[in-house]
């Protein structure tokens, strides 16, 4: 008698697909490590059975090449904790994984995306916003010296207006134009009786604390362990993945 052997169904606890590597920029504010991982716990709960692993750019442990390193060479997906395209996306990231003996796959930054809205808009909800005549937000970023991460930035703004009804204005932290005190001025100028300024930072630091400070109406929270966050890395993940990785939750797969 013959005994077939089939295939280990992808996604199965024997075939749990490549490794998930969310790279966080890092904080000197220990609130950020602690958001991090918490995040990250959520994706576990979300995904039971798929390795997940945290890789620092600079700042925190574990940096991102001690994480390649001890993944040895198998294969592993890379989503950057990161909300737009930059110098970190498009140069540190990968230059650190082909240093590594891992055979590694780059992910998308997690923004713009539908889902990244969804959190933009719950975080400004529970911080009080109302639509209101006369209102508008302030979409407050860190900034960068690339143009295609004011490009995201830009197209997450548009997004985020069509779906509150009201101006959204991309600012900045640092580095870019306009800074966020700089745009809230220009509002208010304009005749904008309410400004609220939404928090496009994935977890507390110096840049959401400083941002808030600046808002004359409302500050939402920094986006971090909304839900909407960590689909949208399993999300990212199901992009970049080869084909034989776990099929994404039907929720997923069309966003």
């Amino acid at each position: 008698m013959t005994t077939t052997t089939l295939p280990t169904p992808p996604g199965s606890p024997h075939d749990p697909g490549p490794a998930l590597v969310v790279v966080a920029h890092g904080s000197r504010d220990p609130r950020a490590l602690r958001t991090v991982r918490a995040l990250l716990d959520q994706v576990r709960a979300l995904r039971p059975g798929l390795p997940v692993h945290l890789g620092h750019i600079e700042l925190n442990e574990p940096l991102l090449p001690d994480t390649l390193a001890a993944l040895g060479d198998r294969e592993a997906v890379l989503v950057p904790l990161l909300l737009s395209r930059g110098y970190h996306v498009k140069r540190d990231i990968p230059e650190m994984a082909a240093a590594s003996p891992v055979r590694a796959r780059v992910a998308a930054p997690l923004g713009p995306h539908p889902l990244l809205v969804d959190a933009l808009h719950a975080r400004l909800t529970e911080a009080g916003w109302r639509r209101g005549r006369g209102d508008a937000v302030v979409l407050a970023a860190a900034g960068s010296r690339d143009p295609d991460s004011a490009v995201d930035t830009g197209r997450t703004a548009r997004h985020l207006a069509a779906r509150l009804g009201v101006p959204v204005v991309p600012a900045y932290a640092s580095t870019a134009a306009p800074a966020v005190p700089d745009a809230i001025a220009a509002l208010t100028a304009a005749g904008h009786r309410r400004i609220a300024v939404a928090s496009s930072f994935t977890a507390p630091g110096r840049f959401a604390t400083e941002t808030a400070a600046a808002a004359p109406w409302i500050a939402a929270a920094p986006l971090g362990t909304h839900p909407a966050m960590a689909r949208l890395i399993l999300h990212r993940y199901e992009e970049a993945a080869p084909a034989t990785a776990p099929a994404a939750p039907r929720e997923l797969a069309s966003a």
